[in-house]
């Protein structure tokens, strides 16, 4: 299930991005290190973020707006939490 990472996700549209980097590094999968990465752009360590966004196999240079990507993670958590 999806929902830890759904729930830090919300932290993080909330603008609490220290409690969202502190639950986000408790996940190991790849959409974890993606919200990792997108909490340090929020914050503002793109240095961070970049690094964040290797681990997670995205391409630092070519992401959209912050707000599009919460969107395409969150869309991508609920497609894979969805029953077949």
């Amino acid at each position: 299930m999806n929902q830890p990472l759904l729930d830090v996700l919300a932290l993080l549209r909330a603008g609490q991005w220290v409690q969202a980097h502190d639950e986000v590094q408790r996940h190991g999968s790849p959409e974890a290190a993606w919200l990792h990465a997108l909490v340090h752009v929020q914050e503002g360590d793109l240095e961070d973020a970049e690094y964040w966004y290797g681990k997670a196999g995205r391409d630092f240079q070519s992401r959209p707006g912050l707000a599009e990507e919460l969107d395409a993670l969150e869309r991508q958590l609920r497609e894979a939490a969805a029953p077949d």
